[in-house]
């Protein structure tokens, strides 16, 4: 079944408006993908369709100033949580699988902490919030980069030269091809910012009172430091029905491997269905 593109409007007293963009395809339970900090809707499951033949429904959408969805007047967490319920609502899901990357997984274990019998099961693909807003010189800079100098120095500013060389140049086309789908750069410059700057929720021990069935999907630091596995580590340890998936040493991160990670993810729904 081909993609049903979408779009929500979203209005907020006083804060002005924004239109997320989204695609819903195939059928059987639902599935929501929610992506990071600078990607798109693709970049969650890097455009697999293995869930969708595995019987699930997937609906996938824009954050708010990423991707094809319009710009906004603010960029947080609480944000993001009530446009994730927003897209439920149209999309007539009251309860649902959610798969997160990075500030999806965030956005997501926010929404299960709020309203945890919509939560079916979760996904958190590399998560990196810690229970606090993090430090702003690195989103800063980002964020500084794009707006001066596009999506290039946007990729020089992450100094990927810092990284193992096998891993530099894959590295630099997915970031230049993730760069290259948003239709308003300043919209994500002003996420950059504003995103890391946010509470999700606070402290670690609130995970501890997350009782959704979670798959915990960690990347080892080598190839990916900017998502530490300690923290995957950590939510595994805190809460209390987790288990954790890792590539093996050595191998490119499972986060970037569509196919394998949406294997995984559909084996994990399976023991929980």
């Amino acid at each position: 079944m081909e993609p049903s593109t979408f779009e929500v409007l979203r209005q907020v007293p006083g804060r002005g408006s924004a239109t997320l963009s989204g695609d819903d395809t195939g059928g059987g339970p639902p599935v929501v993908l929610l992506h990071g900090l600078s990607a798109t809707r693709r970049n969650v499951v890097q455009g697999s369709r293995l869930l969708e033949r595995r019987g699930h429904r997937l609906v996938l959408y824009d954050a708010r100033g990423h991707g094809r969805s319009s710009p906004a007047s603010s960029y947080t967490y609480p944000d993001m949580v009530d446009d994730l319920e927003a897209v439920m609502a149209d999309r007539g899901l009251d309860r649902a699988v959610l798969v997160g990357s990075s500030m999806g997984a965030a956005t997501a274990m926010a929404f299960a902490m709020a309203h945890p019998k919509r939560v079916s099961a979760l996904v958190q693909i590399t998560p990196a919030y810690t229970g606090a807003p993090a430090d702003s010189e690195r989103w800063e800079r980002l964020a500084a980069a794009l707006e001066t100098g596009g999506a290039e120095a946007f990729i020089e500013a992450d100094d990927l030269d810092g990284l193992p060389e096998r891993w530099r140049d894959p590295l630099r086309r997915v970031v230049t091809q993730r760069m290259e789908r948003h239709e308003h750069p300043a919209a994500v410059a002003a996420a950059l910012r504003q995103v890391p700057a946010s509470a999700a929720w606070d402290g670690m021990g609130a995970l501890e009172r997350v009782h959704v069935p979670t798959l915990v999907v960690g990347s080892r630091d080598a190839a990916d430091p900017t998502h530490p596995l300690a923290v995957a580590q950590e939510y595994v340890r805190r809460l209390p029905r987790a288990e954790l998936a890792v590539e093996a040493e050595g191998s490119a991160p499972l986060a970037w491997q569509g196919g394998r990670l949406s294997a995984a993810i559909a084996a994990f729904l399976e023991r929980y269905s």
